[in-house]
């Protein structure tokens, strides 16, 4: 019953009054004991663990904004060449056909429809942003023409239109996988290579001699498409083998499930070499992860939720790496699709392009990403990259890391560079104690020996966390009040760290505690 029938049929006895307000006084010590967490902090730097190998890192999705011409084109790709992050995703994904698809229609004996001149911008783009760095490449979407009884349509003559119903059909008119394999090897000549002949024998040259370090093999195929697994894998073997006979230097990233925790059979099938034609590399796997809240949670529900969602993440992580451990221990794991998603976000229709997430999902999202970074990397997953640099109404507003307004960073974004300025592989972490469900600390030693302690408050309160040796320490953090702004920095004057709600902080020792 609500508080307010209560009163409304409660006796007005001066015991009963006496009552409310000790109940009141309670209730506000409660809250504001709840408004604020202490935790106090052990670390015993002489215990070290096994160096990490994690590389934090994003997915960068082809899209509109991300075309020359754009008002954001130049800060957003801005903001991919100053995080300088290695193993960088680019994603060319099908709701823009014209951005990911270089042969819309089928070759006829007079001609084919190779065109990559809407696709190369972005490309050329993205390999001038990561400065040639190690990259993942995936032109995800195969030609719809490819499948049978498969018609989305005609695709939008102009490419910033959004074509969600491009993807059709689940059956290849090729079931031995040549054909498909065939287009991704001419995309890779023509990307690596200065190009290729086409079916009918015409040659298609380009200026590109790009490398690429993987080659991912398509994209959430037990969605796009509904391939099975054993579909799949005889996808995966005819493109790789393919691919590498142009570029023999690329490694190949295979899976890249929207949804792990639901097909543990499919890690299964492609870890164990015997289902897989002679001599096909299984270098890296990849999956997804997005916490998505229930619809019509509130920002304070929310909180809880993303947080669950990591936990119960991080526990199908550890069984899925045991499968890999076991069948295939020389294979990568790239964990290259973290975020969140707004429960309104999931349709695309006109409510995610409309409602505009609040500063603290922003925070919140950013958070969850510095908890999930360091769960990942306990358990030597090889790379962790955040989804996306850009999304906007149309695709997933709700998954970006810089405003599709302006291209300038959110919150999510400044997490991500606080995180990759500070740590990488070869950090050993250090044993830590303390007692809180309110925030999570991490600590490590840094390959040069710099000692760093990593705090992440999970809530939307303020927490201190109290250190012996903290004063004289540099203090980095993002939280709500910072948002998408520049990097707070302070040297801290005591041996504690106040955090504000959902800070991801990073403490760097004094030289002398070195």
């Amino acid at each position: 019953m609500p508080l307010s029938a209560s009163l409304a049929n409660a006796p007005r006895s001066h015991g009963f009054l006496q009552r409310l307000v000790l109940t009141g006084l309670v209730f506000t010590l409660l809250v504001s004991c709840a408004a604020s967490a202490q935790v106090d902090l052990r670390v015993d730097w002489s215990q070290l663990g096994i160096p990490t190998k994690t590389v934090i890192t994003l997915q960068v999705v082809e899209n509109p904004p991300l075309m020359r011409g754009s008002a954001i084109h130049d800060n957003a790709w801005k903001a991919l060449r100053e995080l300088q992050s290695d193993k960088t995703r680019l994603a060319l994904w099908y709701p823009y056909p014209r951005l990911a698809v270089a042969e819309l229609a089928p070759p006829t004996e007079y001609a084919t429809s190779w065109d990559f001149s809407q696709i190369d911008p972005i490309v050329e783009d993205f390999f001038a942003a990561t400065e040639n760095r190690a990259s993942v490449f995936t032109m995800s979407t195969i030609p719809t023409w490819m499948f049978k009884q498969a018609d989305p349509g005609p695709v939008p003559p102009n490419p910033a239109e959004v074509m969600w119903g491009y993807e059709a059909g689940d059956e290849l008119r090729d079931p031995s996988g040549k054909e498909v394999a065939d287009y991704y090897a001419r995309v890779a000549q023509w990307y690596t290579q200065g190009g290729f002949k086409d079916e009918l024998g015409k040659t298609f040259a380009s200026l590109h001699r790009y490398k690429i370090a993987y080659w991912e093999v398509l994209n959430e195929p037990e969605y796009e498409h509904a391939l099975s697994i054993d579909t799949y894998i005889r996808l995966y073997d005819k493109v790789s083998a393919a691919v590498r006979q142009v570029s023999p230097e690329t490694r190949f990233v295979g899976m890249s499930l929207a949804e792990p925790t639901r097909s543990p059979e499919s890690f299964e099938r492609f870890l164990n070499p015997a289902n897989h034609a002679p001599g096909t590399p299984l270098d890296a796997i990849s999956y997804h992860f997005y916490a998505v809240p229930e619809p019509g949670e509130s920002d304070e529900v929310q909180q809880y939720t993303f947080f669950t969602r990591a936990d119960a993440f991080l526990n199908s992580v550890r069984y899925i790496e045991s499968i890999r451990k076991r069948l295939s221990p020389g294979t990568e794991t790239q964990i290259n699709e973290v975020g969140c998603i707004a429960a309104g976000d999931l349709g695309q229709g006109p409510d995610s392009m409309t409602r505009v997430p609040s500063a603290q999902y922003w925070s919140l999202c950013g958070a969850m990403f510095a908890y999930l970074y360091a769960g990942l990397a306990e358990q030597g997953i090889d790379a962790v990259g955040a989804s996306q640099l850009v999304g906007y109404p149309t695709q997933f507003p709700s998954v970006s890391l810089l405003d599709w307004n302006t291209g300038l960073p959110n919150a999510r974004y400044r997490v991500l560079e606080l995180l990759h300025k500070n740590f990488g592989p070869g950090d050993r972490p250090v044993k830590v104690s303390y007692k809180s469900s309110d925030v999570f600390v991490a600590a490590y030693v840094s390959g040069t020996g710099e000692k760093k302690i990593l705090l992440v408050n999970k809530r939307n309160h303020d927490a201190v966390v109290q250190l012996a040796g903290l004063s004289g320490a540099t203090e980095e953090d993002v939280d709500v009040r910072t948002g998408g702004g520049t990097i707070a920095s302070r040297r801290l004057n005591a041996d504690q760290v106040s955090l504000g709600p959902f800070a991801v902080s990073v403490v760097t020792l004094p030289p002398a505690a070195q």
